[in-house]
């Protein structure tokens, strides 16, 4: 196992190193952020004198190799338009979004297993085709549109959820979270299943695949044979079964729903680092944006890591293969 976890980690280093090289010279492609500090009134001594400021009047190869050995030390950069590190300015944001992704995850497993295990067992039930109807629609409906229909329903005609903000926040460990006071837990309600809403439908069709296919191998028809009930074929044998994807997918997903909040913090207005990248984009704050999309890489590359320890420990043929390899 210490062997396995070593060769991922000089993965993740690796991978790490290139997404570093493409994001930066990536962003140096897109846009002009002096055009957002210079007036029409700044003669070309002024512009030079912002350029110098920003940092970018040296040869892009140079501004690479300082942006490296800072990143190696925790620096990202200073943001252009705060003047903060743009690292702390992410940092600040992330628990807000980590607790958006968590909870829209818990949804996505307490509905989706569930739902995709009764319509799996039952399949031909009107009650599961409803299932599979409704998980067509969580992969078809725009995500934008799903946000305002549940503002305009549950928010403005209903009354009965905020739409916007994150409500009343406690300290737990240093760090603010919502959902453990009943004004945060409102306002996370909306935002959390409309982010939720696709990875349910994901859940829900990944266990009913996993589940038609496991009810047909041998070992269960062994289990009736035996005299085995129901319940204990489909909580052990089932389950154990289907859960090796259901695991991987979801700790993908997880990676994913931290990634793609941007449109829901944006319509929601929900402090997170999504929301902050949107402004970061249309300011042009090179250093936020590049720390933000460094940060998701991180973020994949841990999550991505942890998956692959999970799926070595529920079956350890994966990493008798990966050794062989």
């Amino acid at each position: 196992m210490s062997v396995f976890i070593l060769r991922r980690l000089m993965q993740s280093a690796l991978v790490m190193v290139a997404m570093a090289a493409i994001v930066f010279f990536g962003m140096h492609l897109v846009g002009d952020p002096v055009d957002m500090f210079v007036s029409p009134d700044m003669d070309q001594a002024d512009i030079e004198q912002v350029v110098r400021a920003l940092g970018l009047d040296r040869p892009i190869l140079e501004q690479f190799w300082a942006f490296v050995t800072s990143a190696l030390q925790g620096d990202l950069g200073q943001s252009f338009v705060f003047g903060q590190p743009a690292l702390g300015l992410i940092l600040e944001r992330m628990p807000a979004t980590l607790e958006l992704a968590f909870i829209a995850l818990l949804m996505a497993i307490v509905f989706g297993i569930p739902l995709g295990l009764y319509a799996g067992l039952k399949p031909d039930s009107p009650v599961s085709r409803t299932i599979m109807a409704g998980s067509i629609l969580g992969f078809s409906l725009p995500t934008f549109w799903v946000g305002i229909m549940l503002i305009m329903v549950f928010a403005v005609m209903l009354g009965w959820l905020p739409s916007t903000g994150r409500g009343e926040t406690v300290e737990v460990l240093g760090v603010p979270v919502s959902f453990l006071t009943l004004d945060g837990l409102r306002h996370l309600i909306l935002p959390a299943f409309n982010l939720a809403l696709l990875k349910i439908s994901l859940v829900i069709r990944l266990t009913r695949a996993g589940t038609r296919e496991v009810m047909l191998q041998d070992y269960i028809k062994f289990a009736r044979a035996k005299g085995l009930g129901r319940g204990r074929i489909v909580g052990v044998h089932v389950m154990k079964n289907i859960l090796i994807p259901v695991v991987t997918v979801l700790g993908l997903e997880f990676g994913s729903l931290i990634a793609f909040s941007v449109v829901t913090e944006t319509i929601f207005a929900w402090p997170g680092m999504g929301k902050l990248l949107i402004e970061s984009i249309q300011q042009l704050d090179r250093p936020v944006i590049v720390a933000y999309l460094m940060m998701i890489v991180f973020l994949f590359v841990v999550i991505n890591l942890v998956v692959d320890v999970l799926y070595s420990i529920l079956d350890p043929r994966v990493r008798l293969g990966d050794r062989g390899a």
